[in-house]
């Protein structure tokens, strides 16, 4: 009894490491993704974020040896890609749903394209991985331990980027303008604000935000870069973001939610039980479309999510 009492004991631990594993690019992804919403810009993109993130990472860790200069590249490409976004979003107009599907297709195919070049034909590529960083004494606390101090560094920098964004958004003046440009952009204006720079600002942290997810997916979670690697987790991410109400911390145990229903797939899967494995697979995904239609209940976005700003001096309707 007391072997099994310790083995579901085990279970029951491994599945919470595996849990926030499995959360921590989605978080990631999620707030970036809140920035670019609160901001006005929706941002479908998450996607081909998160999976520029992941290629760029691995593609410079394979050629530098170092995992840093991939974190950087990942930064660097996940921030351009935001860029892109904003110009086409915010200088041309473009429909953003459009823009957004645009770039997942886009990078999606070009992250295989050049996954063939790279990587000797497209096959895996063993890549060298961020590992934990042990706090002293912390990493001895039962469970606690192993769950928050014994991690790698991207998951301290993803506890830090919440409580920071929290801060930003909340108590900050620059917060305040971000959430003006988001709900009400021309009041927003006649207090001095460029809207044009702010939605710039947001959507390119984005970018940097997302990507470091798809750098958290190649260099620590799997260690090697495949085709179409993010899965849909851009998607799910933005699942997170409605179900948190566009919250950082919301979000984030959105986020958790998700890893938990996929890391409880997994190991259903391990266990050999008599349930279609597709039927398994689904489950993320079924929870992120129940969130979608309002689960948790009506979440109100920011009033001009998805709506181009159009100064007065060029409105043209």
């Amino acid at each position: 009894m007391v072997l099994s009492s310790q083995n579901h004991l085990n279970f029951f631990f491994d599945y919470l490491v595996a849990s926030l594993r499995l959360a921590v690019p989605l978080a990631f992804a999620a707030l970036g993704g809140l920035y670019s919403e609160r901001s006005g810009v929706l941002n479908i993109a998450l996607e081909g974020m998160l999976l520029t993130g992941a290629f760029t990472s691995a593609a410079a860790t394979f050629f530098t040896g170092n995992v840093w200069v991939g974190v950087l590249a990942a930064l660097i490409a996940g921030g351009l890609v935001g860029l892109l976004h904003a110009f086409l979003c915010v200088s041309l107009r473009v429909d953003q749903l459009v823009s957004g599907l645009a770039i997942n297709l886009v990078v999606a195919g070009l992250t295989s394209f050049l996954a063939r070049l790279v990587f000797n034909g497209g096959s895996a590529q063993r890549l060298p991985g961020i590992e934990p960083t042990i706090v002293p004494g912390l990493a001895n606390i039962p469970l606690i331990g192993a769950l928050l101090f014994q991690q790698d560094i991207l998951v301290y920098l993803l506890l830090f980027a919440i409580a920071l964004t929290t801060y930003i958004l909340f108590y900050t003046s620059f917060g305040l303008t971000l959430r003006a440009v988001g709900e009400y952009p021309q009041a927003a204006v006649t207090a001095g604000i460029s809207v044009q720079t702010v939605r710039y600002l947001a959507v390119v942290m984005s970018g940097c935000l997302a990507s470091l997810g798809g750098a958290y997916l190649t260099l620590v979670e799997i260690k090697f870069f495949t085709e179409g690697m993010s899965a849909g987790k851009g998607f799910i991410a933005i699942a997170a973001l409605i179900f948190g109400r566009w919250h950082p911390i919301g979000s984030t145990l959105a986020c958790l939610l998700f890893g938990a229903t996929e890391a409880l797939q997994l190991r259903i899967q391990a266990l050999g039980a008599n349930i279609p494995y597709q039927f398994l697979v689904m489950l993320p995904y079924a929870i992120a479309m129940l969130a979608l239609i309002g689960l948790a209940g009506k979440s109100t976005p920011p009033k001009a999510l998805g709506v181009p700003y159009f100064p007065k001096n060029s409105e043209s309707n």
